[in-house]
Order: C-alpha cells, then sequence, then structure tokens
C-alpha cells in the first residue's frame, strides 16, 4: 500500500469508527480531528525538514519505523503504542505540544485529552508511511524537504482546500501568525530516542 492509500484509508468510515471507539467523541468529531490532524503534523514535520539538522533528525526516525505494518491500518491502530505517539508528538511539537492540542480541541468540539490520543495514534502511522515512501523511492536526509511538502499538499487537496490553512493556523500556537518562530524550537533533539 502507498503512503496516499495508507493516508486516505485513516479518513475512511471504518477506520474513524475505531478510531472512535479508541479515543471517544463523535465519528464526525473524530473525522474533523483527523483531517486536520495529518496536515498538521505534516506540516510540523516538514517544516523541521527544512533545515539539515532537523532533516537528519527526521530522517533517522523515519528509519526506524520503515518496516512498521502499517499496510493494515486498522491492525496497526488497534495495537497503537499510545506513549510512543506521545513521546512523538514531544518531538514534533516540542513544548507546544499541550497548545495544538487545545487549538485542535477547540476546532472539533473533542477534548484536550481525547486530541492528544489521537494524535497520538496518527503519529507513528505517519512516521511508519513516511518511512516506508522513504525507502521505496531512496530518499535521503536531504531529499525530505521536497518529498514532505508534496504530501502535505496532498492532504490539504480537493474538498480539503482550506484544510491546510486552517492546520496552519493550529500550529501557530502563540498566535502571532508567524508558525516558523513556532517550528524553530521544534528543531533541536527531533525524534531522537
Amino acid at each position: 500500500m502507498d503512503i496516499l492509500s495508507i493516508l486516505n484509508s485513516l479518513q475512511e468510515k471504518q477506520t474513524v469508527n475505531q478510531l472512535t471507539k479508541s479515543v471517544g467523541g463523535q465519528p464526525d468529531q473524530v473525522q474533523k480531528a483527523v483531517e486536520l490532524g495529518l496536515p498538521m503534523l505534516m506540516q510540523a514535520m516538514s517544516r523541521n525538514a527544512q533545515t539539515p539538522q532537523g532533516a537528519e533528525s527526521l530522517n533517522k526516525a523515519l528509519d526506524q519505523h520503515k518496516e512498521d505494518p502499517i499496510d493494515d491500518v486498522l491492525g496497526f491502530l488497534k495495537g497503537a503504542d499510545i506513549n510512543d505517539g506521545k513521546k512523538i508528538l514531544g518531538h514534533v511539537f516540542n513544548q507546544k505540544t499541550q497548545k495544538v492540542e487545545q487549538n485542535l480541541a477547540s476546532q472539533t468540539g473533542m477534548s484536550q485529552n481525547q486530541i492528544g490520543n489521537l494524535l497520538a495514534q496518527l503519529a507513528p502511522v505517519l512516521l511508519g508511511a513516511l518511512g516506508k515512501e522513504k525507502n521505496q523511492k531512496g530518499v535521503d536526509a536531504s531529499g525530505l524537504a521536497s518529498m514532505l511538502p508534496m504530501i502535505t499538499g496532498f492532504l490539504g487537496s480537493g474538498k480539503n482546500s482550506d484544510v491546510l490553512g486552517m492546520a496552519a493556523k493550529l500550529l501557530d500556537a502563540d498566535g502571532d501568525g508567524d508558525v516558523m518562530d513556532d517550528v524553530s524550537n521544534m528543531i533541536g533533539g527531533f525524534f531522537k530516542k
């Protein structure tokens, strides 16, 4: 299964129902959280990959996850390690994790705890899918800066054309309109375990 199929499957009814069972809330709330959460995670990773240090750290993390069994997304989610997912979120968003979760919770009507648990399940799937894609295409750390925005663009295309703008707004954790200052602190120690 290619990365776009995996990302699409995260938004399918059966997967959304599984995530709803896992985190609570209503299916339409979880659907919206997935639609916003995936591009938000991708944008944060893309921005981190814009520096050599951030790209190298992300490259190592993707290599660690390239063999994850994500072709069966539902099965992978059922066995998701929430604690590992929360560590990933901590590396992606650094000290901004809580603010990002609060912003996403306010957009979806879910609680911050529900959003945290949802993102903690999505992050490992995303890393596994990206790791697999990177491995199949033979992309090295320097190629991540161009690979990630293309995938992020797919997430915001079609019916979700405004999703990327909203995800960027959610990433602007301090509300100053500049996402880069919020991302700049995320680069050091990115995905180090």
